[in-house]
């Protein structure tokens, strides 16, 4: 790539540079890599803790979201590749049993995490963990509405849904999100003795 066209895409916003990349322009996905994958391997080695591991996933989450920019349609990149890299890292995790067996989880309380960070991070892993068994429009609703504080109609123009369908998404991935952390006990005060 010549020193002009490569200047051209680094003036180039994420969302100007996506929609190269669905017209399969391949210096367009190149530019994203030079600016995002410090980012990724840095996400990784949090959750991996493994340098040459998480230059692994680092390639496999390129690799994936290459395709995915094609037919899926991504407002705001930087935050995407953060959702899409953890949700890579615990899927990696879950593959090798060991993750869950670190630690008998079903025992924290809410005094314990005030006292120990490190448990509390361990909550927030698990909840987003959890986030990410969601069917995807749940969790991008979920995702949308909570943490990045869009509106329904904000929602519905991001998704190409209809109104309807974001509050049924709401709805439903938070029922579904809470009975999968109630499963493990560890959001919720441990009252019931009788399991």
């Amino acid at each position: 790539m010549g020193l002009i066209k490569r200047l051209y895409y680094k003036s180039l916003t994420d969302e100007a540079l996506v929609d190269l990349i669905k017209n399969q322009e391949a210096e367009a996905f190149s530019e994203l890599y030079m600016r995002y994958a410090h980012l990724v391997i840095g996400v990784c080695m949090k959750y991996l803790k493994n340098k040459m591991l998480a230059e692994d996933l680092t390639m496999q989450v390129f690799e994936k979201i290459q395709h995915k920019l094609i037919t899926h349609s991504v407002s705001n990149f930087k935050s995407w590749l953060y959702m899409v890299t953890k949700n890579e890292c615990f899927m990696y995790l879950r593959s090798i049993k060991s993750y869950n067996e670190t630690a008998d989880f079903t025992t924290l309380t809410n005094e314990d995490e005030e006292d120990d960070p490190v448990l509390k991070d361990i909550k927030y892993n698990l909840l987003e963990q959890h986030l990410n068994d969601l069917k995807e429009e749940q969790r991008e609703c979920l995702v949308r509405f909570y943490i990045m504080n869009e509106s329904y109609v904000e929602i519905s123009d991001a998704l190409k849904i209809s109104i309807k369908q974001v509050k049924s998404a709401l709805q439903n991935g938070k029922r579904n999100l809470k009975i999968n952390l109630e499963k493990n006990s560890i959001f919720i005060e441990n009252n019931n003795d009788e399991d």
